[in-house]
């Protein structure tokens, strides 16, 4: 009996809309699985990449869509166990991050730790084109292929039995925000107690806002838009506050705002999720001498702001940047959402598209307009029931 054939998105460029197109069930070799893809999320990174703003070339058409959470539906017999050495079989959950280190250049050999800043990497959704093939090399897809021997970097993680492929969907960005915050207390910079601003409330501003109260936090604010979905949202995640940047309209106003909330000396800790340039000059301005600064929301190069070098000297601060994650930060990201499972309201940061050209397409205009926190695309409802 012949097996049926697979259904993909792929976009032709920025600004193109997606295109489904089939191709076969590939054989799958010994090192190799298919995974079939349960819920696979809308990034910040994916909607740069439609607007025509990544600063590198791209291997058009190709398949976008890099947060996956998905099931084993064939393996061959040497993949045997993922990343962590926990064993795999036909029926096991599991994500794969995005990014697939090469092991063996400058920074992969010599600063393991950051591995995220390999020389020559292989993404999924990203710098994998359609014309290679399988051509299963993004998430938004019915099917995802993975291949230890053709790209030994691959990263693959077991995820808990009884977990939520939509949950586990959100593990790769929570695992961004918390490397940053590890990297904010490696730097003598985030302790427990601290007073946090996270600044920007969408996908990662969210899951920082979360992922900040895991890791010590004792008061969380968050400054964004728009109030609905996004603010009303983070204050059900437990942010103690909101700073509406559409009512509150001018930096000054919105660094008078944080201080009266924070007291007057200002936060310990301020993380910008925003991917805004003007984020930053304000953002130092919510601090208290002495504070941390954590960059991790330019992720594409959104343009130049001016400001003042001096205030950083001046208020003796730490400024980090925070460029996603390595393969060893992921499952800290999968045993938090799990732990938290009943904690947080993560499903509702969702918001559910089927895999139709017409849903894809939706999906990422929604999540463009700031009208869905996580636009998540569904390719099998019944995987996520």
């Amino acid at each position: 009996m012949s097996k049926p054939e697979i259904r993909v998105a792929t976009f032709a460029g920025p600004g193109a809309e997606p295109v489904i197109q089939s191709v076969p069930w590939p054989k799958v070799p010994r090192k190799a699985a298919l995974i079939k893809v349960g819920a696979c999320g809308v990034c910040g990174t994916d909607q740069h990449i439609l607007k025509g703003h990544w600063p590198k070339p791209l291997p058009w058409p190709f398949t976008l869509g890099h947060e996956i959470g998905g099931v084993i539906v064939e393996k061959g017999d040497a993949f045997t166990a993922d990343f962590m050495e926990k064993p795999l079989q036909v029926g096991s959950k599991v994500m794969i991050p995005p990014l697939m280190p090469c092991g063996h250049c400058y920074y992969c050999v010599h600063y393991p730790e950051q591995a995220n800043k390999c020389l020559t990497p292989v993404y999924y959704g990203r710098y994998l084109g359609f014309d290679k093939a399988p051509h299963l090399w993004g998430g938004w897809a019915e099917y995802v292929y993975v291949d230890l021997e053709m790209l030994p970097g691959t990263k693959v993680y077991k995820l808990p039995d009884d977990m939520s492929l939509r949950l586990g969907a959100l593990s790769e960005p929570l695992t961004s925000c918390i490397r940053a915050f590890n990297r904010a207390t490696r730097a003598g910079g985030f302790k427990w107690g601290d007073t946090v601003v996270i600044q920007g409330s969408g996908p990662i501003g969210i899951l920082a806002v979360a992922a900040a109260q895991e890791m010590g936090a004792g008061r969380v604010i968050c400054v964004g838009a728009p109030e609905e979905p996004r603010l009303a949202l983070a204050r059900k995640f437990g942010a103690e506050a909101t700073i509406d940047i559409t009512e509150v309209t001018t930096p000054e106003a919105r660094i008078a705002a944080v201080r009266e909330i924070v007291g007057g000396f200002g936060a310990d800790l301020v993380m910008d999720c925003s991917g805004h340039p003007s984020a930053g000059p304000e953002g130092i301005e919510f601090l208290r001498d002495g504070g941390t600064y954590v960059e991790m929301g330019q992720f594409t190069d959104a343009g130049k702001i001016e400001t003042s070098w001096h205030r950083i000297c001046s208020k003796d601060l730490n400024v980090l940047g925070s460029w996603a994650f390595t393969g060893n930060d992921l499952p800290l990201g999968v045993d938090m959402l799990y732990r938290a499972r009943d904690k947080y309201p993560w499903l509702e940061m969702q918001t559910v598209y089927p895999f139709t050209q017409e849903g894809v397409s939706q999906a990422v205009k929604d999540a463009m307009a700031m009208k869905t926190v996580k636009s998540t695309i569904v390719p099998f409802p019944e995987l996520v029931a």
